[in-house]
């Protein structure tokens, strides 16, 4: 475990270093499936305080097993795990282009390769959460709610989702991936808003022919587009 919260550590200061966090803005969680535990950034710490030792180690109920308190987001983190084998890492920001989309309720349309070259589709938005849920276990209704949208597709797929009001989480394989994908959807919301700035608020949707060739040829069953170096 000890490594787990090492690598949990580093990758909530990683959103810091790519200025995607200021203050308790945000954390980043891993799953360790086979003990069934979750670490996670603890609650109500700024970054700069932060140590390994620190990070909060959780069951699949929330009982906190060493560290400090965990986030509060832990029970959306959870829901995500619970629904979710696949996922091995979470991030959650409220970096300022993805919050800007979320705050407004609008999912990120295609427009681009680079966009799709990392996530399948339009990154979704969530309704908004009803008072009920609200009201009530909201951390886990949230979560609840965004595994709704992946109900009829890979996560894997599409590792991001906009929160309505609140902002982005994004996952991955494990913690680096879900970083690199928070960083990644900053990116492409800026450009989106960019673009269709330039053509005064009318989207020109990449093809669907496109969109399939840039991810697969990434990630799909005959992908070519890395390389190992010997």
């Amino acid at each position: 475990m000890k490594a787990l919260k090492q690598d949990v550590y580093d990758k909530n200061l990683e959103l810091v270093r790519k200025q995607l966090v200021i203050y308790t803005w945000g954390n980043v969680s891993a799953i360790d499936s086979e003990k069934k535990r979750v670490v996670i950034k603890p609650k109500g710490i700024e970054y700069d305080d932060l140590t390994a030792d620190d990070m909060s180690v959780v069951d699949m109920e929330g009982n906190l097993i060493e560290g400090l308190l965990p986030s509060v987001d832990l029970d959306i983190h959870l829901e995500i795990y619970k629904h979710f084998p696949t996922i091995g890492g979470i991030a959650h920001t409220h970096s300022t282009w993805a919050t800007a989309w979320s705050q407004a309720g609008k999912g990120i349309p295609v427009l681009g390769t680079t966009h799709a070259d990392h996530f399948y589709g339009e990154i979704p938005c969530t309704r908004q959460l009803t008072p009920e849920e609200v009201a009530e276990d909201y951390e886990r209704h949230l979560g609840q709610l965004i595994c709704k949208l992946f109900e009829d597709r890979n996560p894997l797929e599409m590792g991001a989702v906009l929160a309505a009001g609140h902002g982005p989480f994004t996952w991955g394989k494990d913690a680096a991936a879900a970083v690199e994908h928070s960083v990644i959807l900053e990116e492409l919301a800026k450009m989106a808003k960019l673009g269709l700035d330039i053509n005064g608020g009318q989207p020109v949707l990449l093809p669907n022919h496109m969109i399939t060739k840039h991810y697969t040829r990434k990630y799909g069953a005959n992908a070519y587009f890395y390389q190992e170096k010997k």
